[in-house]
């Protein structure tokens, strides 16, 4: 048994680690306009698991800013945490707020 041991936890934790980058939140930066009056703007959204490609994130948002009364124009890029930080000051009010 002790040989097997280290073959458990040796796979255990590759897949721990497997599940947790897998699960890795990403983000999506965009633009999203309101009409009469005309009114722009520039945010920063989460998005769910599963909907860290374009198309996904695209129905996403443009779910999520409708109920607002915004649409969405286009999504510039998709990121990790990483790419947070850079774009708050830009993002102003619309940082993580749809």
């Amino acid at each position: 048994m002790k040989q097997f041991a280290p073959l458990i936890l040796t796979t255990l934790l590759a897949f721990g680690g497997f599940s947790a980058s897998a699960q890795a939140a990403c983000f999506a930066d965009y633009k999203a306009k309101q009409d009469n009056p005309l009114r722009l703007h520039y945010g920063v959204a989460q998005l769910p698991d599963g909907a860290c490609d374009a198309a996904k994130a695209k129905s996403v948002l443009a779910g999520r800013l409708a109920r607002e009364g915004w649409t969405l124009l286009n999504i510039l890029s998709i990121f990790g945490p990483e790419g947070l930080d850079a774009r708050k000051a830009s993002a102003g009010q619309n940082f993580l707020r749809f």
